[in-house]
């Protein structure tokens, strides 16, 4: 069977233009382009999917939207962005959650291509195993094949639109700022090491300290939630300040330094990443490295809905921002 992939081949163009020709997207592409690929499928004798028309068309007022843990408020903020977006173009977005299990993320995409979803929307980190993220790029080409858009929040490793937050930068960013009061000894609560996003934070905070002459931190592995947070603070040792490597861990870190005695920021500093909105009401106020969460999800929309220029996807940077609140203290 000759795929909308084998035609853009033969003609000579990216995947996405092939599509929009042999769909019936209501973007534009020029005639050369056009009798170029219109005279591939001929000689290939491509048939065009008439649901894939539909779903070109944008007959679907609907987005699919997949986030790792939808309690966790780093995710909830990227989908109140998305939602908010993508009502002012006319659409809803129906959410699915795949609890960090990436077999469960490949399992949405492919319902939500059964489903002629108008664009899928991926938020998360992607893990360090290369088949996993290789199988999630394969299911994603499908459903673009049929006309479907897609945008990603996360690192740039799926071939789309990807909307990428500054992780490394942002924790390099917060050890300089941390030295810079006076701390040298740290430790890192640093997550799944087979989570890129937390891997990525706990390298860009250590190559600071190190490019800075400090010792390294000491460096603890968990769950990448408020308990994982919890547990891997009471292995710290010798530290004057604990880097959690998103802010729900450095909540639950809170939580158990609170329960055995220990003060923050008297006798430990803490810092987070990410600035989700519940730390507003947190009693120490929480120093942390602040994403614009809502606005990365509106991003992500937009991204989507926009389609690729020139046929190659997009990558748009997104900056973070060192926060110093009351949970570090000074030590010069």
């Amino acid at each position: 069977m000759v795929t909308l992939e084998d035609v853009a081949r033969h003609a000579g163009v990216s995947l996405a233009t092939a599509s929009r020709v042999l769909n019936g997207s209501s973007r534009n592409v020029g005639r050369a382009m056009r009798e170029r690929v219109e005279k591939s499928a001929a000689v290939l004798g491509y048939r065009t999917n008439v649901a894939a028309q539909t779903l070109a068309r944008g007959a679907s007022n609907v987005i699919g939207l997949v986030v790792h843990d939808l309690v966790d408020p780093y995710f909830a903020a990227l989908a109140d962005g998305a939602m908010r977006a993508a009502e002012a173009h006319g659409h809803m977005v129906m959410v699915g959650t795949t609890h960090r299990d990436p077999e469960r993320e490949i399992a949405y995409v492919s319902t939500l291509n059964a489903q002629r979803v108008r664009a899928v929307l991926i938020s998360g980190s992607r893990v360090t195993d290369p088949d996993v993220t290789s199988r999630l790029r394969a299911e994603l080409d499908r459903y673009r094949e049929s006309g479907g858009r897609v945008a990603c929040v996360g690192q740039d490793l799926l071939g789309v639109g990807t909307i990428a937050p500054a992780n490394r930068e942002g924790a390099a960013e917060l050890a300089r700022a941390l030295a810079a009061l006076g701390h040298t000894r740290f430790a890192v609560l640093a997550g799944p090491p087979h989570l890129i996003t937390a891997a990525d934070r706990s390298a860009g905070f250590a190559e600071a300290l190190a490019g800075l002459g400090l010792p390294e931190p000491q460096v603890i592995h968990g769950p990448f939630d408020r308990d994982g947070g919890y547990e891997a603070v009471q292995e710290v040792t010798g530290a004057t300040c604990v880097f959690a490597v998103n802010d729900v861990m450095a909540v639950g870190a809170l939580a158990a330094l609170r329960s055995r005695g220990v003060r923050v920021p008297d006798d430990i500093s803490v810092a987070g990443f990410d600035d989700i909105k519940p730390l507003r009401d947190l009693t120490p106020s929480l120093t942390t490295v602040r994403l614009p969460l809502t606005e990365m999800g509106a991003q992500a929309v937009e991204l989507a809905l926009s389609g690729e220029e020139g046929g190659e996807p997009r990558l748009v940077h997104v900056e973070c921002e060192v926060v110093l609140r009351e949970s570090v203290r000074p030590l010069v």
